[in-house]
Order: structure tokens, then sequence, then C-alpha cells
């Protein structure tokens, strides 16, 4: 039941490998490289016992000595064939299953990247499929040619020997005892590594891509704890590992010694009595060190069997996980539609609602805002908007049409997005404001540098050595926050966006660079449906409409003066922030 249970649980790795795209040519030359270099050192044991028995200065012929020299090369050249062959198919193999996870994961629903940690998923992609390169590149190809020696071996040592290879194979059940439960002791550690080297990856990526606030906070000695406490149990656990290996490595050790004292002695008895020549003798343990060394292997093989087990549950957990829907559908073009929203409810947990039932509707060329106390769902309809997310009810349409029978690119690829944290990748200038267009390298220079300009950011850039090839370090660091979003508004002109959405994108800016980021967005909202997200109502008071949401509620909704005069919480804000 154990072992059907065991054979049962790999299915899913065996399945996984075997969808992915196999060199077969390469796998086929390697499996016959590896048969041909077992069967010309299976070859040696024989002739060094042609050589032994019958050893004198005579009879040591230049054909015997060439033909040695000639096993060994030929053996030599083919063994490195098949082992440059299998480890290709097997940096194949990983190479398509990174590509799968990477090209599933950026295309997973948003709400997977709020629950699970970067860090962890990062481990997944990395640590996880390098454990199956380890099994695939290394063990697999060793497990095979020690297969084939092995069983060549044996054939030959009983036509040889029938009564010493018994006395040998009296060591197979008693190896494979001892080495069924340590693996499986071994498949329980691994999992347990993998994991907390998934938590303690994502651990040491946050706080590395939060240094200015760890520093800001004094927060090192926090941290180091953290840290420390993690790199404990990780050594705790390696020990255990360890410990596995302690036992493998001396128990094969001890075995081994045994079979080769007894065939030592019993041989020595034999070529004593002569009814076995030293030839034979000889030959017999070069034989058993052809079998002895495979097996050595094996268990090495079958633990890190064990690990890509354990690995490969969590990339088919990963590969599993439904895609954000929208890769296929309409492409049109949206200028010049209004946009409804109609009874839209949605939760981030089932009975616990964020969204109830709200509508509102933006014409071409119109200023909607949002205003609320904090945690009321404003930020929530701009991701159902953005379509981060899908209403449980309700439905969001562009003119007559759902957005949700839109291609997730025909849609995004429309709308220019400004927030508060002005977000960027590592690289250049140039490769930010480019980023997400399709032949991104084709833009000329001189239209970067025309929405450079329409956003107030060309001087800052031209005073840089590098000017549009500066670096700006992870995440934008290197430039201040004025800089960032004047970068993120420049980008947004060069998509030439049908909608734009705000997420009060001055809120964390000084006087000074609020002025001029706040001159770029009026350029930038000329001619848009714009949403924007409003923390300061100064910001908004010339909204077309303003809509007031309350625990996933519209309960206003309307221009400045007129939420002034009906909706008593907004004129209670508007007194505070405008008086």
């Amino acid at each position: 039941m154990k072992n059907q249970r065991e054979i049962k649980a790999l299915k899913p790795f065996l399945s996984l490998i075997l969808s992915l795209e196999i060199p077969k040519w390469a796998l086929a030359i390697g499996l016959a490289s590896s048969i041909v270099t077992t069967l010309v050192g299976l070859a040696v044991p024989l002739l060094t016992k042609s050589l032994v028995d019958g050893f004198s200065i005579e009879a040591v012929s230049p054909a015997l000595v060439a033909g040695l020299v000639l096993a060994f090369i030929l053996q030599a050249v083919i063994n490195g064939v098949s082992i440059y062959l299998l480890s290709m198919v097997g940096q194949k193999i990983v190479a398509g299953l990174r590509e799968r996870m990477w090209i599933h994961l950026i295309r997973l629903r948003v709400s997977y990247f709020e629950r699970q940690a970067s860090g962890e998923t990062v481990s997944r992609v990395v640590n996880d499929t390098g454990i199956v390169r380890n099994l695939i590149t290394d063990r697999f190809p060793q497990f095979v040619t020690g297969i084939i020696s092995i069983i060549g071996a044996v054939i030959i040592l009983l036509v040889l020997d029938w009564k010493m290879t018994g006395i040998m194979l009296l060591a197979v059940p008693v190896t494979i005892a001892v080495m069924i439960p340590l693996g499986r002791k071994m498949a329980k550690i691994s999992r347990s590594l993998q994991d907390e080297t998934a938590v303690f990856t994502g651990q040491v990526q946050q706080t590395l891509s939060e240094i200015r606030l760890m520093k800001a906070s004094t927060a090192e000695e926090e941290e180091e704890a953290s840290g420390l406490a993690g790199i404990q149990k990780l050594f705790r656990i390696g020990l255990k590992e360890a410990k596995i290996y302690a036992w493998i490595a001396p128990l094969m050790y001890t075995v081994v010694m045994a079979v080769i004292v007894m065939i030592i002695g019993y041989g020595g008895i034999r070529v004593a009595e002569g009814t076995m020549t030293t030839g034979s003798l000889v030959a017999f343990l070069l034989y058993l060190f052809q079998i002895i060394m495979p097996m050595t292997t094996f268990a090495l093989f079958f633990t890190e069997l064990q690990k890509a087990k354990g690995a490969t549950e969590r990339i088919i957990e990963i590969l599993a996980l439904p895609l954000e829907e929208g890769q296929h559908g309409i492409e049109m073009d949206i200028r010049g539609l209004p946009l409804r929203v109609s009874n839209v409810s949605f939760a981030y947990e089932k009975e616990a609602p964020v969204i109830d039932g709200i509508s509102f509707e933006a014409h071409p060329g119109e200023m909607i805002a949002f205003a609320g106390p904090s945690g009321g769902g404003k930020t929530t309809v701009f991701g159902l908007i953005e379509r981060f997310y899908e209403p449980d009810s309700g439905n969001i349409t562009i003119g007559d049409i759902p957005i949700s029978q839109l291609t997730l690119n025909s849609w995004r690829g429309q709308i220019g997005y400004v927030s508060q944290e002005s977000a960027m990748m590592g690289g250049t200038i140039r490769a930010n404001l480019t980023y997400g267009l399709p032949n991104a390298e084709t833009v000329p220079d001189g239209e970067l540098w025309r929405v450079a300009g329409m956003a107030y950011a060309e001087e800052f850039i031209r005073n840089f050595p590098e000017g549009l090839d500066t670096q700006v370090g992870e995440r934008g660091v290197k430039l201040s926050g004025g800089q960032r979003q004047r970068i993120a508004i420049a980008r947004a002109f060069l998509r030439d966006p049908k909608i734009l959405m705000m997420d009060e994108a001055t809120a964390s800016l000084d006087s000074q660079s609020e002025g001029i980021v706040q001159r770029a967005l009026s350029r930038l909202m000329e001619g848009r449906t714009t949403f924007v997200i409003a923390h300061r109502l100064s910001t908004i008071v010339d909204a077309d409409k303003i809509v007031f949401i309350e625990n996933g509620q519209i309960t206003g909704m309307g221009t400045h003066a007129e939420l002034s005069r009906s909706h008593g919480l907004y004129r209670e804000f508007a007194q505070q922030q405008l008086t």
C-alpha cells in the first residue's frame, strides 16, 4: 500500500515533466551514449582478467595494451558526450518549467499577490525549480548509467561465478531496508526546508526593498533578530538533513566494506584451492566496484527525487491557479464613449462586502471625483474599473458593451494611471517612459522629450549627465517624489489614454513640487474622462461630479456646491479642509 501511494504521489511530478518540451534527440543520443559507455566499462575488467591470468613480459602484447587504452579513451569520450546531452535535456526541461511558471505568474489575478508574499513566489520560481534541475541534470544521468552498469555487471558476474555473486547480492536487501525509511524521513525534512526557504526569501526581499523605512524607523535590531531567527530555523532543518546524510554514508560504507571483505576472503580461499584464478578475483572486485559506486549515488537520487516531488507539488499549485479573465475578447477604441457603473457589489472575503450596489456614470471629458472616509471603498472602485477584480454582481460598461468583453490589453492599454506612489521599475528613465508599450525601443527620442516637456519633466532630465539613459535605481529611489510623479505623467502622455485615473497624485508632495505636478496633471486631463480619488477636497472642488462613498455605499453625488448644501458629512469635510 505504501509503495502504491508513493508511486501515485510521483504521478503529478512525472506528468508535469512529460508535459514540457523535451529534446528527444538529445535524450536518445545521451541514453545511447550511456549504454555504450557502460558496455565499454564492462569490458575493462575482462581485459584486466586476461592480463592478470596470463601475466608475463612476453604475454603483454601491444594489442592487449592498445585494447585497454582504447577502451579507457572511448569510455571517457562517450561518457562526456552522454553527460553533456543528458544535462542539456535537464536544463531544457527546467527552463521550460520556469518559462511556464513565469508566463502563468504574471497573468495571475491581483488577489493572488495580495495574499502571497512576493519573496515566497520568487522562491518557488528559483529555488523549487532549482531542486528539479538538480534531480534531472545531475542525479538522473547518474541513475540511468548506474542501472545499466549494475545490470551488466551482475549478468557478467553470474557467468563468471554465481556463488560469489550470491554472497555479494546478500547486501542488496540490507541496503534497501536501510534506505527506504531514511528516504521517507528525508522527504519530510526537504518539504520543511523548502517552505522555510520560501518564507526566509520573502522576509529578506521585503526588508531590503524597504531599506529606507527600516533605517528611518531605526528597526535594524528588530530586523536583525527576525533575520537571525529565520537563519536559525534553516540551520536547524539543515542539521536534520545532515543527520540523514550522516546515517547514509557510514551505513553504505559499512555494507560495502563488509561485502568487499567477504569477497576477498572467500575469493582468496578459492584462489588458494585452485578453483578460481587470480585474474577472475581481480575482475570480480572491479565489477563489484562498478556495482557499489552507482548504488551509493542511488541514495542521493532518491533523496533528490523526494525533494523534487515536494517542490513540484507547490509548482503545480501555482500552475493550477486561475488566470485573469480577458486574455481573449473584443479590441475596440473607447474614445468618446461613456462609462457606466450599474449596481456593482464586490467583496474580498465572502460575507464582508467592500462595495455594495454602487452606480454612477462618467461622460467623455468629465472629471469624476471620489471622496469619503478612509476604508470606504474608493480604491476598490478603481480596482474594479481597471479590472484588477471582477464584480460579484452588477455591470461596468463602456458605451453599451461590458468591459469584461474587451481584452485586458485593449482595455488597460487605453487607461492612464497616476498614483501617490508613482511606481517605477529599476532601469533608465527611457525604459520607464516606454514601459509596457509595444515596440518600445522604436519610440524616437524626440517623442520622449516632447512628453517630458508636457509633464514639466524635461528640465530636470536634461540636467542629468545621462539624460534619458539615467539609471533611476530600484523603485526609482534616486529620484525625488515630484520627479517620479512627473515621469509617471509623461508616461501617461506617451500612452495617450482615453481614461485617466489618479489616486490623489499630489498628496505626498511638497508645495513647490505640487504646483508643478498639478499643472502637468491639468494639461494631461484635457479632453479625457478622468477619475480622481481625493484626500484633499481642494483638488476636486471643480470636478464635474463628486461621488461620496461611505462603508461601500454611495451616500451623495453632485458638484461641490450641491454636496455642500445637501450632504452633512461632506459639508463637515469641506469646513475642516477649505476654511
